[in-house]
């Protein structure tokens, strides 16, 4: 199972990182920092390319504005080195959760409420 599970890193990127992105980030990156999901950011030496290594799940919405920020070249300082100036109102990041079991309901949505015993309704069935 040891060699399969290598040569499916090695050719698929939908379930995590791949062999070569582990490679290339450590042959050529270097480690600017983690943040608080376990996510680990990466720079090549001259600063050019950044990415980030997901600790799971790869999602993008779980990546935080301070870090996204940097990745994109917005900033140049990482959250580690200069942390963004926090607001009294703000909430702390949350990943998107749309089209998941913890994504929002509003009150009365179908997702809420129990299938009700529908002893009114016959379904139709072909003969």
């Amino acid at each position: 199972m040891g060699i399969l599970n290598t040569v499916f890193r090695a050719l698929t990127w939908w379930h995590g990182n791949t062999l070569n992105t582990q490679l290339w980030s450590w042959r050529k990156g270097v480690k600017v920092g983690e943040d608080d999901q376990g996510n680990t950011f990466f720079r090549n030496k001259d600063n050019t390319r950044r990415w980030v290594m997901f600790n799971g799940e790869m999602e993008a919405s779980r990546i935080s504005p301070d870090w996204h920020g940097w990745l994109h070249h917005t900033w140049d300082e990482p959250p580690t080195d200069k942390p963004l100036p926090r607001k009294a109102w703000e909430k702390p990041h949350v990943e998107n959760l749309t089209g998941s079991m913890l994504a929002y309901a509003p009150e009365g949505s179908l997702r809420l409420s129990k299938p009700k015993d529908r002893s009114d309704y016959e379904a139709w069935s072909p003969e």
